[in-house]
């Protein structure tokens, strides 16, 4: 796939509004992320106002890390209108196999049909219905293990299925890509994975969803590799990617994306 960097063209121009409803630990750096990336967020999780504000946005993405009975409700109406106007969303079912309220509520998103799903391999084991070994938001399954539940999740579910590790894997259940950008000191910053949820929010907008998604985890994992080069640990890394997620160009994404089909 040779046009990621066409995708970060298109989203910086468009400079889409991303409606997020995220967790408590992720609304900051999420916020920042995706304004260094060319976006722009809203953080807005009131019942009262996100159906109203849903129509306002380009894109959502809905992150179930810090739950509750409000907040999921909020997450159902603000998808259920993204979805009704045909604008794209993301899920995040942070942790979904920890409890029998996330699944619940991971159950009641998915028949809101999602355009992307993101999350580790033990997530999307779960949200497969198939187990997975995760402790709370952390995966205690490789992302091999994953994978073909990610192909058969994506087909039933007419949705792109993102599964993070250290090589990602992107399917739509017919085509499937590795992205191997990204360095290690990027789940030692909390929330950043959370975070990436906005970005490919607002790749999605105007774009197909794959290519868009698989565009989208390449350069924030080349933001990543570029940060590590002057970070001297979490705290100065997350400043660094900040600054990389800013100074990429479409030509510097097209140039070091390390895509491969699977």
């Amino acid at each position: 796939m040779d046009d990621t960097g066409t995708s970060l063209a298109k989203m910086r121009a468009t400079a889409p509004l991303v409606h997020q409803i995220t967790n408590y630990v992720a609304m900051n750096i999420a916020a920042n992320v995706a304004l260094a990336a060319g976006a722009s967020p809203a953080m807005v999780h009131a019942r009262e106002e996100v159906v109203e504000f849903a129509g306002l946005a380009q894109a959502l993405c809905v992150n179930i890390g810090t739950l509750d009975a409000a907040w999921a409700e909020a997450m159902e109406m603000a998808a259920q209108a993204i979805a009704a106007s045909g604008r794209p969303w993301v899920l995040d079912p942070v942790g979904v196999g920890a409890t029998q309220f996330r699944r619940d509520v991971c159950a009641r998103l998915m028949a809101l049909r999602p355009t992307v799903i993101r999350g580790n391999a033990s997530e999307i084991l779960a949200l497969a219905g198939l187990g997975g070994a995760g402790r709370g938001a952390d995966s205690a399954d490789p992302v091999a293990a994953a994978e073909a539940c990610a192909r058969d999740l994506a087909a039933r579910c007419g949705a792109v299925v993102a599964v993070s590790g250290p090589v990602d894997y992107v399917t739509d259940g017919v085509q499937s890509f590795r992205v191997a950008n990204g360095d290690a000191l990027m789940p030692r910053v909390t929330a950043l994975g959370c975070s990436l949820n906005g970005v490919i929010a607002a790749f999605l907008v105007g774009q197909p969803a794959l290519p868009a998604t698989v565009a989208a985890l390449a350069y924030f994992g080349l933001a990543g590799e570029r940060a590590a080069q002057v970070a001297n640990g979490p705290g100065s890394f997350q400043v660094a990617f900040l600054d990389a997620l800013y100074a990429l160009t479409p030509q510097d994404v097209t140039a070091g994306a390390q895509v491969s089909c699977a």
